[in-house]
């Protein structure tokens, strides 16, 4: 049992020499860190969703959500500059928590971050197809209703074919570079 815990909980330790000869050289400034803080959260799926929830569901307490979530934001910035002070290089949480945690939470993680970036670039491509099909008034929405709908309560009234095409096209995109 001593042993899979040590397993579960080893650590990556850098030397002196890998950290000063890493590939990832540090090139962004201030101004572009922001830029790419402000452009991960702001994407496509920001307008559109906060539009919907505010005018069919919650009203007014969105900016109540808002401001919890910016309490959160804060607090997950702060851990990612405790842990960026702690590991010697450039990274991202899989790295800073196989460095700090272990490899089992760092697995976990890793595992997450993916789960993350699928699902936020599938609600970035339904709320594009949203846009693209309120600038021609619901045509495609008319279209795929009587092509492939859905009758269960807790899916889509019908399946999005462009939406799905995005999200298949961004994924390859990320493939291939």
């Amino acid at each position: 049992m001593g042993t899979v815990w040590k397993v579960l909980t080893r650590k990556k330790v850098f030397d002196n020499d890998a950290v000063e000869n890493s590939k990832l050289a540090r090139v962004l400034n201030t101004f572009d860190l922001t830029a790419l803080g402000v452009g991960s959260t702001l994407g496509v799926g920001v307008y559109v969703i906060v539009g919907h929830v505010a005018r069919d569901t919650a009203g007014p307490s969105v900016v109540l959500s808002f401001l919890i979530a910016a309490i959160a934001s804060i607090f997950a910035g702060l851990c990612y500059a405790e842990f960026g002070a702690r590991t010697p290089r450039a990274g991202s949480a899989y790295i800073y928590s196989y460095t700090c945690i272990g490899e089992f939470v760092a697995f976990i993680i890793g595992w997450n971050l993916i789960l993350e970036y699928v699902i936020g670039s599938a609600s970035v491509a339904k709320a594009l197809s949203l846009y693209i099909d309120t600038l021609i008034n619901d045509t495609m929405k008319n279209a795929f209703m009587d092509f492939a709908p859905i009758n269960m309560d807790y899916m889509a009234e019908y399946f999005d074919f462009l939406s799905f095409g995005i999200a298949i096209l961004l994924s390859g995109k990320l493939y291939l570079i």
